[in-house]
């Protein structure tokens, strides 16, 4: 990922038909949305994009899709670690590989059961680049099938062999962001953090830029902190929109992704609400903090003049 400004990588969401099928026709405008809005990459094939849900097959050809969409416009970058054993982890790596991303992202969760050590870990991630030649990889701590986070001396040791170039952070720690940053300093690498309630810290520590759920809601809104949250003329603004996220941070991870995609259908986007994953009741409550949610965010782009 580009490292000259900060960036804005969605975490893509996947739609579905009614009747469970992907939507292709709906991905390519999800896609297109996302371009217009101005990311600077696309994260394919994670959990927001239900990828536990998807088979072998709907995982590389979703992934296939968006590359295609992309054209070259902006990086991709897509999961290729899931269940199974480090060979075959590293087959699927390749395979991803293939369908033209930019780097395989591994899923720290699956590299090692979470009673096994750190040691064990980095004996499988070095041997998972030794077994995936030229491939450049990052990491995803996925709060499935649990929350691994790595040190920020592992992360550095990673980095330094200079086949590991992005790492979605989820620690939810400014100073575990300062600690990671500071260790990887000096290579070609981004960290894109999660965490919205220290959005603007972790952009001014040096992260590469963010990957949030919250740029399903307001893509436009995470690309304008990007690119304005250190313009010394606008920390009134920066603040405000830094206070927005928080401030409605449960609305928008509750019943996640549908609230997202509900979210996208108030904006005049046509996606359908089906999920694969179970998430919960989309209740009428849930709806009205949605809609206001999107009163609210209404009011806000309006005061930045936003397109």
């Amino acid at each position: 990922m580009e490292k000259s400004r900060k960036g804005f990588v969605p975490v893509m969401l996947m739609p579905f038909q009614n009747d469970g099928q992907i939507d292709y026709p709906a991905l390519t405008r999800l896609t297109e949305l996302y371009l217009k809005a101005g990311a600077s990459g696309l994260f394919a094939n994670c959990l927001s994009s239900e990828m536990f849900e998807l088979s072998a097959q709907e995982r590389l050809q979703s992934i296939r899709h968006v590359v295609d969409v992309v054209g070259g416009a902006v990086p991709v970058v897509a999961t290729g670690t899931f269940a199974g054993s480090l060979t075959e982890q590293a087959d699927f790596v390749k395979r991803v590989y293939e369908t033209g991303t930019e780097a395989v992202i591994v899923i720290t969760g699956l590299l090692a059961e979470q009673s096994e050590s750190d040691a064990v870990f980095n004996e499988r991630v070095f041997r998972l680049l030794s077994w995936t030649p030229g491939i450049p990889l990052g990491f995803y701590e996925c709060p499935e099938p649990y929350k691994r986070l790595l040190s920020a001396e592992q992360l550095g040791q990673f980095v330094q062999t200079g086949r590991v170039i992005y790492h979605k952070d989820t620690c939810l720690d400014i100073n575990q962001v300062k600690a990671k940053l500071a260790a990887a300093e000096g290579h070609p690498f981004g960290l894109y953090d999660a965490y919205m309630g220290h959005a603007v810290a972790s952009l001014r520590a040096g992260a590469a830029g963010l990957s949030c759920i919250q740029g399903n809601f307001f893509p436009e809104l995470i690309v304008w902190l990007c690119d304005n949250y250190d313009q010394p003329h606008l920390q009134t603004e920066v603040e405000e929109v830094q206070q927005f996220f928080i401030r409605n941070m449960d609305v928008m991870h509750h019943v996640y992704p549908i609230a997202a995609k509900y979210s996208l259908k108030q904006r005049g986007i046509d996606i359908s609400t089906f999920t694969r994953r179970q998430v919960g009741n989309f209740s009428s409550a849930v709806r009205q903090g949605v809609e206001a949610l999107s009163g609210d965010y209404l009011t806000l782009s309006r005061s930045l003049e936003l397109a």
